[in-house]
């Protein structure tokens, strides 16, 4: 059955995440993944506290509430930033060199100055509580063979913690993840059908692959954003592979 996208009212953006193939964000730790059986734990609960508002947050509180215990395995290869014992050094000036040069393939244009954010996190997977990132660039573009697609924004930020298991009372977190720099590129809602998506996906794909990037499974997440007239919009989270784009927004 041929889909007729233009009277659906069909439009999509992409999310995209991409590791970067450097030392930690805000500390001088590899970014190496470690299969081994870790050297330390630690064990940590959620306290939430009033922000710069002197609001507490909503979904912070909710969490408390459920009394959760989050266990950290740690390496010889984790440091005390990754642990929230030690305030975080000057950002990585070669994620940031590399940040920018993905900026400029993506005609993107950059901000001058910058200033590091921090997202509230509450699922445990940092160990601060908030993720750390920085918005680079905006107001780019891709070139697709059905017109081009914007791009919204670029941010430098941190990976988080790479979950290992959970249940309702405990999840385990192993600490080699966290930190990892990861580039965000968020598109503007300019794909008008799942070929473009696929199409468009792969061009941003060429040209984070030309740059200092990590390769292979988990080093890049894809969500798609998509509407259709009448309807609420809808996240696709977690595409490792292009391919498998048409199918599942068609579906």
């Amino acid at each position: 059955m041929t889909i007729n996208y233009k009277k659906l009212g069909f439009k999509s953006g992409l999310e995209i995440h991409q590791q970067l193939d450097t030392s930690k964000l805000f500390c001088n730790c590899p970014s190496l993944l470690r299969q081994d059986e870790p050297d330390f734990l630690v064990s940590r609960k959620l306290h939430v506290v009033a922000g710069e508002s002197g609001k507490i947050d909503v979904a912070a509180k909710h969490e408390t509430t459920k009394e959760k215990e989050f266990i950290y395995q740690g390496y010889d290869t984790t440091c005390l930033v990754e642990l929230d014992e030690e305030p975080p050094h000057t950002i990585n000036s070669e994620s940031l060199k590399v940040a920018l040069q993905i900026a400029l393939l993506l005609n993107c244009k950059i901000f001058p100055i910058t200033q590091i954010m921090r997202k509230t996190v509450v699922n445990g997977s940092n160990t601060s509580g908030f993720q750390r990132t920085a918005l680079i660039a905006y107001g780019g573009w891709v070139e697709t063979s059905y017109g081009k697609v914007g791009i919204d924004s670029i941010f430098l930020e941190e990976d988080s913690a790479r979950p290992v298991s959970k249940s309702e009372t405990k999840v385990v977190y192993r600490l080699d993840r966290l930190g990892i720099p990861l580039v965000e590129i968020a598109t503007k809602p300019d794909i008008w059908n799942a070929w473009q998506a696929k199409e468009c996906a792969l061009k941003i794909g060429e040209i984070l692959r030309s740059c200092k990037v990590r390769r292979g499974i988990g080093t890049i997440r894809q969500d798609i954003n998509i509407s259709i007239k009448g309807s609420n919009r809808v996240e696709l989270k977690g595409f490792q592979d292009p391919k498998i784009m048409e199918k599942t927004i068609d579906t």
